[in-house]
């Protein structure tokens, strides 16, 4: 199966064709780079089998895994830009061992002016794009008999609680209280921010209260600072509220526990009717925007609740200018949630933020299908800011002015990292491909797949924003990867990847590569049902890249470490090529050899085809076992007419960096 995306990734390295005349005859040895041990030599996974993870990538017997359950109670006041919290946070240590000691991630410091985050990046941020960060007014234990106050150590964005005792292993608790405020950042917020509309600011709150850091059987504490790489976050149940001037609206993860209390009568109807509608219902209309009796109360303040199970975050947005719709998710195993968009009257235009909800619907519906593992939360919300693209559970930030295409890119792709990594709990910080790839993918099939019913609308998957003059985002983006001897390997840690490098390789050259599995290495039915064994296996924890590489060789029955070595681990290069065609015994009659070459330090399985006089053809499957043990090979090609000429992957749907030497085309003068 050939995807068009496929296909277009490909043909980025496509060179005209070059014809060399020839008769047929042996072929001479080529210079090849390609070393056969070197590919197939045995793959070192990076982290060891043992009981808490299995050979086949499964979690094994002894896989333990902690908790945070949050309670917060937060007041954003528009007028100063502040947010102010409390949250207690209950920790469950189900590790082997106890623990003395508590690492919390405190990530507003990253706009402190000291802040590391400062030094990471291509440049420096402006000199007014700082806060004070994250203040922290109180942390406390609570016991039995009370609470105590807890000594407590900030670095950069990581903040060490020491307890006055240890939690106990295997399931002991510890309860911590936290207080804290910080400005919220402007527009240079980049991923949470505020900025104006006529109708008011808009606010996007993430990144908001002291999170708990990962303590996993890979490293204990991961304290990977926040230097704006994304996240790694436990699991829990969240209840939080978040009080506001009655003016304001919010859309946050998880469920809305008090809709009574901070809607109007007409939008607990349309909220109510937008719950059994597969059509978008306006909860609150343009026209409502300004109108103050759109608010069941006028002045003062109401506080809004919402609950989310199982998750590892919460976010929200805010605002008096929201115009909010929803509709209904169907799921495949016929459960239902609730797609919703909140955006500025600016966002309504052609093809404009009134179709995000149909957008939203689609993807969850979709990816619940395509991954096998239905949506597990209550709602699924599009909100439109000036955060560009980002994705927390249960909620995104969106392109506020995105229209078209772009408005279904972000949908798609960002709802889609409902999966990867909220579902699939990856750590961000470290292994970004295995969310940004993993999602790319997806996203790949799911643009086919809307194609396939529109006619062909938003297919392929494309990514203008990275268009250059070609017109082709896809040809720029893998000559990146492939021309530039600096490009890293996929197995990067995240935050070592330039800027210039971010997408083309977390991104795009991942994704490239689960296609080739998919389409040209396993075949869509062994990739599918191995990937969807992944997905369900490690739901709700957190994977490393050793258990998705042992997943994908079990249960797909293939060993694909040499996959894994050239694609991921290395920045190997494929360069195949048909450099001869002789005849057996110098009678056509008797077929052909047709000599194939790998030039370069990567292979893949192919296909030869060849073309015979009369025009017919005849394709003959060369695996990538040709390849270890040779870097030529004779390919005997049955028939009984002479062959105008050969040509290795005809359909150019491999990455192969020289695709002129590719064809052998065979001469006038034919042996009689």
């Amino acid at each position: 199966m050939k995807t068009p995306w496929l296909r277009a990734l490909a043909l980025c390295l496509i060179a005209p064709l070059a014809s060399t005349a020839a008769t047929p005859a042996a072929s001479k040895p080529v210079a090849s780079k390609y070393d056969p041990q070197a590919l197939f030599a045995p793959f070192h996974y990076q982290d060891p089998v043992n009981r808490y993870r299995n050979a086949d990538g499964r979690r094994g017997p002894d896989y333990w895994q902690n908790r945070a359950d949050y309670e917060i109670h937060a007041t954003l006041d528009p007028k100063t830009k502040t947010l102010t919290g409390t949250e207690t946070i209950t920790y469950t240590n189900n590790s082997p061992q106890p623990l003395g000691y508590l690492w919390l991630q405190l990530d507003q410091n990253l706009y402190r002016v000291d802040a590391r985050g400062n030094f990471s990046g291509d440049s420096a941020p402006k000199f007014d794009e700082h806060t004070k960060g994250d203040v922290i007014t109180l942390v406390e234990v609570i016991g039995d008999h009370g609470a105590v106050k807890a000594e407590h150590v900030i670095s950069d964005t990581r903040m060490r609680v020491d307890l006055p005792q240890a939690v106990a292993a295997n399931g002991g608790k510890v309860r911590v209280r936290i207080a804290w405020h910080y400005t919220v950042p402007g527009e240079f917020g980049g991923r949470t921010d505020w900025f104006h509309t006529k109708n008011g600011d808009i606010f996007e709150i993430a990144q908001w209260y002291p999170r708990m850091c990962v303590y996993d059987d890979l490293r204990g504490w991961d304290t990977a600072p926040y230097l704006n790489s994304e996240f790694y976050l436990e699991y829990g149940d969240f209840d939080y509220a978040i009080t506001v001037p009655s003016n304001m609206l919010i859309v946050g993860s998880g469920e809305l526990v008090n809709p009574e209390d901070v809607l109007s009568k007409a939008e607990l109807q349309r909220y109510a009717q937008a719950r059994n509608s597969d059509k978008t219902v306006v909860i609150r209309s343009a026209a409502e925007v300004t109108d103050p009796t759109s608010r069941p109360k006028q002045g003062g303040t109401l506080t809004w609740r919402f609950k989310m199970r199982n998750t590892r975050d919460v976010a929200f947005g805010a605002s008096t200018a929201y115009v909010w719709d929803a509709a209904r998710i169907d799921l495949p195993g016929g459960k239902h949630a609730l797609a919703q968009s909140a955006y500025p009257v600016e966002s309504i235009g052609k093809d404009g933020w009134q179709n995000s909800t149909q957008r939203v619907k689609y993807t969850v519906e979709f990816f619940s299908k395509y991954t096998g593992f239905d949506y597990p939360w209550p709602n699924a919300i599009a909100e439109a800011g000036v955060a560009g693209g980002m994705e927390y559970p249960g909620i995104v930030f969106d392109w506020w002015k995105a229209n078209g295409y772009t408005l279904f890119l972000l949908a798609v792709h960002e709802v889609g990292h409902s999966w990867f990594p909220m579902i699939v709990g990856s750590d961000e910080r470290r292994n970004a491909w295995m969310d940004e790839g993993m999602n790319t993918f997806v996203d790949v099939i799911a643009h086919a797949d809307w194609g396939k019913a529109h006619g062909g609308e938003f297919a392929p998957k494309k990514d203008g924003e990275y268009a250059s003059q070609t017109g082709d985002p896809a040809k720029d983006i893998i000559k990146q990867v492939f021309d530039d001897p600096d490009a890293p390997p996929i197995l990067t840690r995240a935050d070592a990847i330039r800027e210039k490098f971010r997408h083309p390789i977390t991104y795009f050259k991942a994704a490239y590569g689960l296609t080739l599995l998919r389409e040209q290495i396993l075949g869509p039915e062994r990739f599918d049902a191995a990937f969807r064994q992944y997905v369900r296996d490690w739901a709700f924890k957190h994977p490393s890249p050793s258990d998705f590489f042992r997943t994908m060789d079990s249960a797909a029955g293939e060993d694909l470490s040499w996959f894994w070595r050239g694609w991921f681990q290395q920045t190997w290069k494929l360069d195949l090529a048909v450099t001869g065609v002789k005849y057996v015994d110098n009678d056509p009659t008797k077929g052909a050899l047709v000599t194939v070459g790998n030039l370069d330090k990567f292979a893949m399985p192919s296909t030869l085809r060849v073309t015979f006089d009369d025009g017919s053809t005849k394709d003959v499957r060369v695996p990538v076992a040709t390849w270890m043990q040779h870097t030529q090979f004779d390919v005997a090609v049955a028939g009984n007419k002479r062959i105008k000429r050969a040509i290795i992957d005809p359909d150019a749907v491999l990455p192969d960096v020289d695709r002129a030497n590719n064809e052998f085309a065979v001469g006038a003068a034919r042996t009689r």
